[in-house]
């Protein structure tokens, strides 16, 4: 049990029925190990709308029980004693006997089974859940930040005719589902993360559901951003493709997730992020040659043109994902103290 406990409005929202199925079964698994949010929730049942009914229904059982005891009772010592006999079982009706022809005997059949109850499928089934799961990194300001990135890159090259836009993309596109990842997992983006993340549904399991939500907003947004962007000045160097930053952003993203596993969401993106930024700006800055966007392009062509860096970009995200499947148990219940 942790120190998190559900809020009156969760509770009377479960007390009534009005909370959504997915919130409602997350926190039954906290109720499970939280003495105090089970109390609450059941004085609100019995407050409610359903208090009523309940002890309508609880009364009636009870005077079943008592009215059936005496009866079940002697059912029990007729059973028991060696006069009782086994049912006789049913038998098939026969056709009338032809003469000369000699009859079969009945052949007795088994009573009918019961028939077996279907259990009502979820509303929205698998992609009602999928939904849900990626809920924080679909909604909010995210998915329009990003946007507003890729329409600011096209923006700033044709209305303001800056011809460094493709490789400055290119430098802030890598981080972008990091930080994604970052505002999308934690108690900062889910009001019912503690018991979400504790539940058989969460811990990596949906955080790598919301990081595959980020990368299915960011990578077509920035990527055909990065198409649609005119070609550099024949002057400047050639900035990488628009498609060079996929894989180091794969990189990335999962250098973020594995990292948070030791230091949470928000941590592990700060350092990742700044880190890549780092490695972009310092270079730039101690460089003696003039034209920041000269160099900026050239600084990129190193870290993602050719076979070479793009075959070291493949091999730390094998690495990274060989760590989050060596302590995928560390975030079963990451962010929830």
């Amino acid at each position: 049990m942790t120190g998190w406990h559900a809020s009156d409005d969760v509770v009377a929202r479960y007390s009534d029925g009005s909370l959504p199925e997915t919130d409602a079964w997350s926190l039954e698994k906290h109720l499970e190990g939280c003495g105090t949010c089970a109390a609450r929730v059941s004085r609100a049942a019995r407050e409610g709308a359903a208090g009523a009914v309940l002890a309508e229904v609880r009364d009636a059982v009870l005077t079943a029980v008592l009215e059936s005891a005496p009866a079940t009772a002697a059912r029990h010592a007729t059973a028991t004693s060696p006069s009782a006999t086994a049912p006789t079982p049913t038998a098939v009706p026969t056709a009338p006997s032809v003469p000369g022809v000699p009859t079969a005997p009945p052949v007795p059949t088994a009573p009918p089974a019961p028939a077996a109850s279907r259990r009502p499928r979820a509303v929205g089934g698998r992609l009602g859940w999928i939904l849900w799961a990626a809920g924080p990194a679909l909604r909010g300001a995210w998915a329009g930040a990003v946007a507003l990135v890729a329409v600011g890159a096209l923006a700033l090259a044709y209305g303001g005719g800056f011809d460094g836009t493709r490789p400055l993309l290119l430098a802030v596109a890598p981080i972008v589902p990091v930080a994604g990842v970052a505002l999308s997992y934690g108690r900062h983006a889910d009001p019912l993360h503690e018991i979400v993340a504790t539940s058989p549904s969460g811990g990596l399991r949906l955080m790598l559901m919301r990081t595959a939500a980020v990368l299915a907003v960011s990578v077509p947004l920035l990527t055909s951003a990065g198409l649609l962007l005119p070609a550099t000045d024949p002057r400047l160097p050639q900035a990488p493709a628009a498609a060079a930053w996929l894989l180091p952003a794969l990189a990335l993203t999962l250098a973020t997730l594995a990292l948070s596993g030791y230091a949470g969401c928000r941590t592990a993106s700060a350092v990742v992020g700044g880190g890549w930024l780092l490695a972009l700006a310092a270079p730039l800055l101690t460089a003696p040659d003039p034209g920041l966007t000269a160099r900026l392009a050239q600084r990129l062509s190193l870290y993602f043109t050719g076979a070479t860096p793009q075959w070291g970009w493949a091999a730390a995200a094998a690495l990274c994902a060989l760590l989050l499947a060596a302590r995928r148990s560390a975030y079963d219940r990451l962010e929830t103290m």
